[in-house]
């Protein structure tokens, strides 16, 4: 499985198989042809991508640049594409790595977040 925190320059990816249902940071990539070859490479069979919501529950109007990233996957992939809840992912990723300054590995922690938050959901771990 591959979590993955959308982002218009850089792209939080994370990683969990089937045997531990276990989210790891996996890295950040820069766009989709980075993506899809992280998607050979790992084996992945299930895609969970952060959609955008507001606090209030309420979806946000979708970015053109989201919409066409969702497009090519599900294109490139034919994978099974999980739009899943990112509210408070970034948030929660700041905490857990505690410092500003390396925005990238908050990036792969936010991904990791979506990820096991779908996963426990998903398994009713939650």
């Amino acid at each position: 499985m591959l979590g993955i925190d959308w982002g218009k320059s850089k792209i939080g990816l994370a990683i969990a198989d089937s045997h531990n249902n276990m989210a790891t940071p996996y890295g950040v990539v820069k766009n989709i042809k980075e993506v899809l070859a992280v998607i050979k490479q790992e084996d992945i069979s299930i895609l969970v991508v952060g959609k955008p919501v507001h606090m209030s529950g309420t979806s946000y109007k979708l970015t053109a640049g989201f919409g066409e990233f969702i497009a090519q996957l599900a294109k490139e992939t034919k994978l099974e594409i999980n739009l899943f809840d990112e509210r408070l992912s970034s948030k929660g990723a700041q905490k857990l790595f505690g410092d500003k300054k390396n925005k990238a590995k908050e990036d792969a922690l936010a991904a990791m977040l979506i990820l096991q938050n779908w996963i426990d959901k998903k398994f009713n771990y939650a």
